[in-house]
């Protein structure tokens, strides 16, 4: 009895013993394969890769170059005579699974994918396209249960020469305001992905609204820039105008004050104006021009805008303002004018206003006036 106690008793702790062997203890990857991680927003959007991080020089007297892909790594979908799968793609990368996590819902290369986390495996061919994998599976060991039917996207790209990469490495490049490349460097290849956020204005406001709800709401200057950022994008414009309108007014009633001046009129102004409301936005411009303190310089920007729109008439009665309003002011008034005028085909009135422009030129803005030299030169010699 006492000798089966004893067998019994060697055997928990050899079980025991086991256990601590497996559990999540903190050594040193499988392969020197280091644990890293890659992020990139896409506007509001968080897009992640986790990965280890094998080298091409395992150990440093062993140069697998020219024996990475094809051989390491091999081509198509293989047996790697463990687990249950028989047909495994690359984990494309080291140890555990490399995986993907996007924030949002996102297009890669130009097909859906859902928000979440994904295993990320690749695909790939002596010949042809590699195909990146996307599986629901997203916890594992590399790729040793690896099951098509958890796939939820394969998208085929064209492997890129590149540059050598000891350390296998995700990046992004090519970043857009609504898009970004993300690739695998190893070795002397490069496989990229394209990732991108359609609806990305539609997501930053989506955050504006629910951030207005709170602490952000205080401030008048937040419900401005929020309807500015919907004008000139052109979205959510109804909701854009009740914005400004509380940017003017009171955000909270009784306890924010609202700020009317030539700022947030010109942000209404300018939600009118994608609205295509355009007479009511030139109408909201013209209080905006003449409220008290009022600058010389805001009236001239906004005239250029207009100018810029070649709506040369309107935008001439801007400037002509600009010089009722500030009679004193010779050199904001004087080109405005002066480009007014050029604009129109005054040649007489716009030479007129350049000489002043030189003559009244602060110190700061020295350096334009070779510019606005040759402008007027060449008024000259065409009078």
């Amino acid at each position: 009895m006492k000798a089966v106690l004893a067998a019994c008793t060697l055997s928990l702790l050899a079980t025991a013993g086991l256990g601590q062997e497996l559990a999540e203890i903190p050594l040193p990857p499988n392969g020197d394969a280091q644990k890293a991680e890659v992020s990139q927003w896409i506007g509001p959007v968080r897009i992640s890769i986790a990965y280890h991080s094998p080298r091409v020089h395992r150990p440093a007297n062993n140069d697998r170059t020219g024996h990475i892909w094809g051989e390491l790594v091999k081509y198509g979908l293989f047996d790697e005579g463990f687990g249950p799968s028989k047909a495994t793609p690359w984990r494309a990368g080291a140890n555990e699974s490399t995986t993907i996590t996007v924030s949002s819902d996102v297009k890669v290369e130009g097909h859906d994918l859902k928000a979440g986390t994904y295993g990320l495996f690749l695909e790939i061919a002596e010949q042809g396209p590699w195909t990146w994998i996307f599986s629901t599976q997203s916890a594992g060991w590399g790729s040793f249960q690896y099951d098509p039917k958890y796939d939820a996207l394969r998208v085929a790209v064209a492997p890129e020469d590149a540059p050598f990469t000891e350390f296998l490495s995700y990046g992004f490049d090519d970043r857009q305001a609504a898009s970004a490349r993300a690739f695998l460097q190893w070795e002397k290849r490069r496989i990229p992905f394209k990732i991108e956020v359609p609806n990305v204005n539609g997501l930053y406001v989506d955050q504006i609204r629910r951030n207005l709800l709170s602490w952000p709401g205080f401030n008048y200057q937040n419900w401005q820039n929020a309807a500015q950022f919907c004008a000139d994008n052109k979205i959510n414009l109804d909701e854009a105008l009740i914005w400004a309108d509380k940017a003017i007014k009171e955000p909270f009633r009784g306890a924010v004050l609202g700020h009317e001046d030539f700022s947030t009129l010109g942000t209404k102004a300018a939600v009118l104006a994608a609205m295509g409301r355009t007479q009511e936005a030139d109408k909201l411009m013209e209080t905006a021009m003449t409220l008290p303190g009022t600058d010389a310089v805001d009236i001239y920007r906004y005239g250029m805008q207009v100018l810029g729109e070649k709506r040369n008439t309107v935008a001439m009665k801007i400037f002509e303002t600009n010089r009722k309003q500030h009679p004193a002011e010779k050199f904001w008034t004087s080109l405005g004018l002066a480009r007014g005028y050029t604009a129109v085909g005054d040649k007489t009135s716009a030479i007129a206003n350049w000489e002043l422009v030189l003559t009244n030129a602060p110190e700061n803005l020295a350096g334009n006036k070779p510019r606005w030299q040759a402008a007027l030169s060449k008024l000259k010699e065409s009078n």
